[in-house]
């Protein structure tokens, strides 16, 4: 007997609004990542956002208080976001896979990265938050984001800052996440890392700026 594979889609309600997702949300048991996380965390940006930031997953931190990117990654983001001109309130903020995975080491919980079943099945989260988005650019931090959203032919490494047409928003692109900007092995790798992002963002920043000059 074939197992169905793992599936969000059956928690999600027809026609719901932004509340009603966050809400149902909740609920989610199409993979057994809810057994172990806090609680799913849900994007959080403006209904009008002109840029969407999806990483792979909630952290330890964003498991804990509900909310996406509020630890070191997500300053670190911020910080990002505004050295390279693109406002913060045209930004909305969320995951690929919503509960956080991880292991136990003593006390602390350490990230582990989903596997393919487990982002596959969270797709449909992700799906209706990009359809009632509908923004202009989808910015995909890291592998597993850029998988989920561009598609698993996507090479981060080939295909770093380029722009690619995408159903539920004018373009999407991928660049690194922020915490492989913190995990840099010396000061100096962290800055080259860190400027290597803020310039993927720029192109962002042109683009957001191009599209407002034209009026589209």
């Amino acid at each position: 007997m074939v197992r169905e594979a793992a599936s969000a889609a059956a928690y999600i309600p027809s026609g719901a609004t932004p509340a009603e997702l966050a809400k149902a949300v909740q609920q989610c048991k199409g993979c057994d990542l809810y057994k172990n996380a806090t609680q799913a965390v849900w994007g959080i940006g403006p209904r009008t956002a002109r840029v969407v930031m999806v990483g792979e997953q909630p952290g330890d931190r964003e498991d804990l208080e509900g909310k996406p990117f509020v630890g070191p990654a997500g300053r670190l983001l911020d910080q990002a976001l505004e050295d390279a001109g693109i406002v913060r309130s045209d930004v909305y903020v969320t995951n690929a896979v919503k509960h956080f995975k991880f292991e136990e080491r003593g006390k602390r919980r350490i990230h582990k990265k989903p596997s393919t079943a487990e982002v596959r099945a969270c797709g449909p989260w992700l799906d209706a938050e990009l359809a009632y988005l509908r923004a202009e650019v989808i910015v995909c931090l890291g592998a597993t984001a850029a998988h989920a959203v561009i598609g698993k032919q996507h090479s981060l490494l080939k295909e770093r800052g380029k722009f690619f047409e995408h159903s539920l928003a004018r373009l999407a692109t991928a660049t690194v996440h922020p915490s492989a900007v913190l995990r840099a092995p010396d000061p100096e790798r962290r800055r080259r890392d860190y400027e290597a992002f803020v310039q993927d963002l720029v192109g962002v920043a042109h683009l957001l700026s191009q599209a407002r000059a034209s009026g589209s």
